[in-house]
């Protein structure tokens, strides 16, 4: 299936799910945001939510500072 990552197009199994993505890209889920077609995922809901082809995903990673 085809998605769009971080404004990136990228190929992927179907059946993957957000948890399974982060895995993919290495991304490890602490300190990030994931947008699923500009809403917010809950966190608790990564392993479950499936994605599908033309989904666009966008992963922001938390930043500090003052």
């Amino acid at each position: 299936m085809n998605i769009s990552v971080n404004g990136e197009k990228r190929r992927f199994e179907e059946g993957l799910s957000l948890k399974g993505l982060l895995e993919a890209l290495d991304i490890r889920p602490q300190g990030i945001a994931i947008e699923l077609n500009r809403e917010i995922v809950p966190r608790g809901s990564y392993a479950e939510t499936l994605l599908k082809e033309g989904d666009t995903v966008e992963v922001v990673r938390m930043t500090g500072g003052g």
